[in-house]
């Protein structure tokens, strides 16, 4: 079978198998081709034999990127992606297993995002102006961005007809399209039923726009951009000093569950993450807020500190 066949096969998996979006099969795609150019083989040789390929080569193509430069995060995705196509050609029986399986990919330092606290959270929240429409708005937003914890993009998209208020959830599609339910306070639901029912029901709509629930002046979705000025403008006003951008409310949202006692598994299903080991950061900051605890309240560390 030619490269390129498989290749072609490996796009289908992707797209009817593992439902990924247009943008993740391109980039896992661009990943075998990094390689295929790396070992020099040319995309439409008939008869290219992956069952020839070794541990080492592969091995050999991580030390190659080390040598360009590339970040290890970046150096970590291209080898996720190229391990991800060897396990389709297992799947495909055209291998009996994965030389990349005992590739180790590169150890990547774990930064902790921002957090705020819930007293921060009310500061901002506070400084909105709620005598215009847009300052009803952005409350809205910045209310329902820290009642669920959704990525700005999954906000800026999301539709009248997926919030089901009645039942306390809204339908979010995240990435790869998708859907979860994430349960919704009673706080967040009366901010956007008082924006959609005062407000948002006298702008002019843009075509296409007709089901989005956040509009700008023009009737259009906002993009990420301007929520992202909005929230670093109230971060200001609120007197805020931290690097605050949309996903912070994201993280302060999973950050104060975990510190609550949440379960992770429930905390990963809100977020819509893929695997839970993204979702264990999140355990690391609650250890950096215990540590915080003890410095604060424990007599021991108080008696230290006056010595």
């Amino acid at each position: 079978m030619a490269s390129s066949s498989y290749l072609r096969g490996y796009k289908s998996y992707l797209k009817l198998e593992r439902q990924l979006s247009e943008a993740s099969i391109e980039a896992y795609i661009h990943d075998v081709r990094l390689f295929l150019q790396y070992m020099r083989v040319e995309e439409e040789a008939v008869g290219c034999r992956w069952c020839e390929i070794k541990t080492s080569d592969i091995e050999n193509f991580t030390a190659f990127l080390l040598e360009t430069g590339m970040s290890a995060r970046s150096q970590a995705r291209i080898l996720s992606g190229i391990k991800n196509f060897f396990n389709y050609l297992v799947l495909e029986k055209v291998l009996e297993a994965s030389p990349a399986e005992l590739v180790e990919s590169p150890r990547l330092a774990r930064h902790l995002p921002d957090v705020l606290s819930y007293e921060e959270i009310v500061k901002i929240l506070d400084s909105i102006d709620l005598s215009t429409p847009e300052g009803r708005r952005n409350r809205a937003m910045l209310e329902l961005l820290y009642a669920c914890g959704l990525r700005v993009s999954e906000m800026v998209n999301l539709q009248l007809s997926m919030l089901y208020f009645n039942d306390g959830f809204v339908r979010v599609i995240g990435k790869g399209d998708k859907e979860r339910l994430v349960p919704i306070g009673r706080t967040a639901m009366r901010q956007i039923q008082g924006y959609i029912e005062a407000d948002r029901c006298h702008i002019a709509i843009a075509k296409g726009n007709e089901d989005i629930v956040f509009l700008n002046r023009r009737g259009a979705r906002l993009s990420r951009v301007m929520v992202f000025k909005i929230i670093k403008k109230q971060a200001e006003a609120a007197g805020i000093q931290k690097n605050i951008s949309p996903h912070t409310f994201r993280h302060s949202f999973a950050t104060h569950l975990i510190e609550g006692g949440a379960d992770l598994r429930a905390v990963q299903d809100m977020l819509g993450h893929e695997s839970i080991t993204t979702t264990e950061i999140y355990t690391h900051i609650d250890r950096r807020y215990l540590q915080q605890t003890i410095d604060r309240f424990h007599p021991q560390s108080r008696f230290q500190e006056k010595k």
